[in-house]
């Protein structure tokens, strides 16, 4: 199997993740879902529940709104995986109030050397107005950099807008 980094981004609900579902399914089964999203209320626990139902047979699920490095470095080499999404990982860490520096460069090393196809998701969220709080400004920019060192990684990056894949690199 290649060892190569995908990277989708897009805005929310731009197909991001039905489109990484459906290029991971290129390669033999079983394919990992590596989860980074925490159910706290019911519409996050609606989403993922979408998510879950539009995956069938093959699938496995890891759970690791935390430790991402770990989960991925738990996985077999040559494993089909799929990481939905950095943002969310991204806002777990910064809600815990953890060095998000330190996180996103751990993260950023252990993309950089992919043991299998992988494709990671994540929303581009720097295209809007500027947050009018801090906390909000500071994800908006820290989201902009690690989508930019986890680009700069990565084989190929697309851009999904209305469901449709744009190739970046």
């Amino acid at each position: 199997m290649p060892e190569m980094l995908t990277l989708l981004l897009g805005g929310a609900r731009s197909g991001k993740s039905a489109h990484a579902e459906q290029l991971i399914t290129q390669f033999p089964a079983p394919w990992t879902y590596v989860a980074t999203a925490q159910a706290y209320d019911d519409e996050m626990r609606e989403r993922i529940s979408i998510h879950l139902g539009r995956r069938g047979e093959g699938w496995r699920t890891l759970d690791a709104p935390l430790d991402l490095v770990g989960a991925l470095a738990s996985l077999p080499d040559g494993a089909p995986v799929l990481v939905d999404c950095l943002t969310l990982w991204l806002t777990n860490h910064l809600l815990a109030d953890h060095d998000v520096e330190a996180e996103c460069a751990a993260l950023v090393e252990a993309l950089s050397r992919p043991r299998g196809p992988w494709f990671v998701v994540s929303n581009e969220v720097g295209l809007g107005i500027v947050p009018d709080n801090a906390l909000a400004r500071r994800f908006r920019d820290d989201a902009g950099r690690l989508n930019q060192k986890v680009a700069a990684v990565a084989e190929e990056v697309l851009f999904l807008v209305a469901g449709l894949p744009m190739k970046v690199k």
